[in-house]
């Protein structure tokens, strides 16, 4: 009996426990497939062994229960992966969890809680808020460690984040190394106590590369409410040497958690019971502007503008020539130096914006009127602006924060969001904006009035000058269109033949650039050296006048760094010409399907390609003045800059949307085989979602390497579409890849990039999404994103063999009777 007893012994030490949610020094976990690990009491965490997708390598971690999406939110071992299913989860006696391998090599354990009094009597238990604590069983208040303390790369409901100088508690997030990979990877999430707290995201060499804003005593200025505000409390702990908040749930049937991507994106996700994926409420960067120092010092970045960088008012580009290209780094230096010695130095108040950096500022939390504020900031002449600390409570707020430096990372709100800002100026630049303003009508009226006069003077006689050299009705006809041209486009650049010629060396084969169906490009250089792209209209075009006026009233509209820029245009001498700026290395198709210039794309260079054709198409469906349908996006309508930039180009296509227009309807339809969405090309209907498909199109170009050759193919020959979704279905996707990038690519980012093309080019046009939620699905793990339907123009087994008539196919067979394809 007592052999028994002690075998039994022996066996409760490396027993496990069983559907429980606590361990003791006699209760280890074992990777055993998962029939040992820990639930939480209400059951809706669990702990044990995994492996992330594409490996095997073990880990110790937390994840969600009940649901589908699992969603690891916390790791052990996260930095040493054990190799086989061979670890196990202790905790010792003196009240330490380690995790070791089959030979007891120890692989992770916890930080220093353990206990030298012998009455201690540990155990380690996972709660029902995701929080795995080592306590004293006869105490579950006596803590003595928790993960919340060392969380990885999510920030779960009650968890605390932030920074206390005094006490040295310091809980940020980093994000995992890739999406197989949690070990720390390049981006961290944390809060910064210098000056005034804020929060920032560092890479990996501890750069800034997004800021939130600092504390204002509401909110961080930086950080607009989500959509979670009515469903999510937040609470803060804020001193001038601390901050830490944490967030609660009101509705238990929800779930929200917050994770730092791989990609160094912020993400907050909520699941709904009944849902079937995380679904994303908010996101950072939300735009160009939230990257740190976008428009360098003094810089203001606004992304609802054309060019998304100013300087603020009383400053001028440091580097002109580069933000004449829209590179900003450099940022803005003062138009007059400040005269601190003689008092007359004043303030400018720019409204509406995220605080600069207030990493080097100083604060005094004292209650004091803005007067004091801008008495203290005067008295100082280091002070270059000042704004209040505090805008909660009553009144206009309490307390100064006050810059002795440049102004950095400034973000301009368009909603009313943000706080006010009071910049220290010159005299005579607060006199130049003043005189500015109370004299702008009549300079407008000065100066446009002989403008126009001798634009019309000068209009008035080329017209009679050529009715009375023309004599038949052709020319006679050109000359009106000519006029109708000049007369819709006064605020385009007009450029004169002669000048062009000169700069194309009379439009010299050697300096042609291409063809298309608008007619022949030519390189040009201007004489002041600029070099230029002319668009010739060809006699022989499929396009025409009207395509012409319209790519002219389009663009003209549009300024952006992923849209090729109009310099203007020629309408002399029967021609039809538009000037736009050089791209040193053409066409995206020119190095795609070339099997030699294709290996000089890498993925970095691919993945920078589709991001900047995505926020160009955001540009055009969202963020311009009016809704702009491209309607041929394509690869040889993508041109790229010396930097390898992409800039949409060729608008002769595009339709513009006013108000609350959002879809269309054409008999006449026109664009690209191989690129047109199933509801345009059947039935002429065309919207966002109709670019949305030509993007996804040729995102899956850009990862393959391979031309969508004819969306509309007998069933003979499977096209790309068609090529890519069997592999997709098959589990074969690193078949997809292109070769030449093949061995050299992220797989979690061209998983996710192949994913959001898929979605991109699904039948339905209600099933795509918008280019908004594309860029942040570009963020996104993989796993979190839905799962694509079939795309349009995919042929299926179900149509016979014998049917080779030619006709349009797509999942459901279609034909097209008045089609103009390129």
């Amino acid at each position: 009996m007592r052999g028994i007893a002690f075998l039994l012994y022996l066996l409760s030490l490396f027993s496990f426990s069983i559907a429980g949610d606590s361990l003791t020094p006699t209760q280890p976990l074992l990777d055993d497939g998962g029939s040992g690990n820990l639930v939480s009491a209400g059951g809706r965490f669990e702990l044990g062994f995994f492996s992330p997708p594409g490996t095997q390598n073990r880990y110790v971690g937390i994840w969600y229960h009940n649901i589908s999406d699992k969603a690891i939110v916390w790791v052990a071992n996260r930095q040493s992966p054990i190799s086989g299913a061979s670890g196990r989860l202790s905790l010792t006696s003196n009240g330490t969890l380690v995790v070791t391998d089959g030979n007891s090599m120890p692989f992770w354990s916890s930080s220093s809680s353990s206990s030298s009094n012998s009455a201690f009597s540990p155990v380690v238990r996972l709660h029902d808020d995701g929080n795995l604590v080592i306590s004293d069983g006869r105490n579950n208040d006596s803590v003595s460690w928790q993960s919340f303390d060392f969380p990885t790369d999510t920030f779960l409901s009650g968890m605390r984040f932030g920074r206390d100088h005094s006490s040295g508690y310091n809980v940020n997030f980093t994000s995992w190394a890739s999406t197989s990979d949690p070990a720390p990877g390049s981006y961290v999430l944390g809060v910064n106590l210098d000056g005034v707290p804020q929060e920032f995201v560092w890479d990996g060499s501890e750069q800034p590369v997004g800021r939130l804003g600092p504390w204002n005593g509401a909110y961080m200025s930086g950080a607009p409410t989500t959509n979670l505000q009515d469903l999510v409390d937040y609470y803060f702990e804020v001193s001038s040497r601390k901050l830490i908040y944490w967030y609660t749930v009101r509705d238990p049937s929800v779930l929200v958690r917050a994770t730092v991507t791989p990609q160094g994106s912020a993400q907050v996700l909520m699941w709904v019971e009944g849902s079937q994926s995380w679904t994303q409420q908010d996101y950072y960067p939300r735009d160009p502007c939230d990257h740190y120092a976008q428009c360098g010092p003094n810089g203001v970045c606004d992304p609802t503008g054309s060019a998304i960088c100013r300087c603020l008012q009383g400053f001028q580009p440091k580097n002109p020539r580069n933000w004449a290209v829209w590179e900003w780094r450099d940022g803005c230096v003062r138009k007059t130096e400040l005269d601190c010695g003689n008092t007359t130095d004043g303030f400018f108040a720019f409204s509406n914006v995220k605080l600069p950096d207030s990493s080097w500022s100083t604060v005094d939390w004292s209650t004091q009127s803005l007067d004091d504020c801008k008495a203290s900031c005067l008295r100082n002449c280091s002070c270059t602006a000042y704004a209040r600390a505090n805008i909660s409570g009553s009144g206009s707020g309490s307390g100064c924060i006050f810059w002795t430096t440049n102004l950095t990372d400034i973000k301009h709100y368009s909603n009313g969001f943000g706080q006010d800002l009071y910049v220290r100026l010159a005299q005579a630049d607060l006199e130049s904006m003043s005189s500015g303003h109370g004299n702008k009508r009549s300079v407008a009226v000065i100066v446009a009035a002989p403008l126009v006069a001798t634009f019309l003077l000068a209009t008035a006689v080329t017209l009679l000058w050529r009715r009375r050299k023309t004599r038949n009705n052709k020319r006679k006809h050109r000359a009106d269109e000519e006029e109708a041209v000049e007369e819709e486009n006064l605020d385009m650049p007009l450029f004169d033949l002669g000048t062009i010629a000169e700069s194309t060396e009379d439009f010299c084969v050697d300096n042609k650039l291409g063809e298309g169906g608008f007619g022949p490009v030519y390189k040009g250089k201007l004489k002041e050296g600029q070099e230029i792209a002319v668009k010739r209209l060809s006699k022989t075009s499929t396009q025409g006048t009207d395509e012409f006026k319209n790519e002219v009233m389009v663009i003209a509209k549009l300024q952006h760094r992923n849209l090729v820029r109009l310099l203007g245009c020629c309408i002399q001498g029967g021609e039809r010409m538009l000037i736009y700026e050089y791209m040193l290395n053409g066409s995206l198709d020119t190095f795609l399907f070339d099997k030699d210039r294709c290996r000089l794309l890498d993925w970095g260079m691919r993945y920078n390609i589709i991001l900047g054709i995505a926020r160009g198409l955001l540009y055009l469906h969202h963020d311009s003045r009016y809704r702009i349908i491209h309607r041929d996006l394509k690869t040889s309508n993508i041109l790229l800059d010396e930097n390898m930039n992409p800039k949409i180009s060729d608008f002769g296509m595009a339709k513009l949307f006013g108000g609350d227009e959002t879809i269309g309807n054409t008999k006449r339809v026109v664009g690209t085989y191989g690129y047109m969405s199933p509801e345009y090309a059947m039935n002429g209907i065309f919207s966002v979602k109709s670019d949305v498909f030509s993007f996804g199109v040729l995102m899956l170009e850009i990862i393959t390497g391979k031309q969508n050759n004819g969306a509309y193919q007998s069933i003979h020959h499977q096209n790309l579409l068609g090529e890519i979704w069997s592999l997709w279905k098959e589990n074969r996707v690193a078949e997809i890849v292109d070769d030449s990038i093949h061995h050299s690519c992220p797989f979690d980012e061209v998983l996710t990039c192949i994913k959001v093309g898929l979605l991109c080019v699904q039948e339905r046009s209600e099933d795509r999404p918008i280019m908004s939620v594309v860029l942040q699905m570009l963020g996104s793990n993989s796993s979190l994103l839905p799962e694509p339907k079939q795309p349009g123009f995919v042929v299926t087994g179900n149509q016979k063999d014998n049917d080779s008539s030619g006709a349009l196919l797509s999942i459901n067979r279609l034909s097209v009777t008045i089609l103009e394809g390129r």
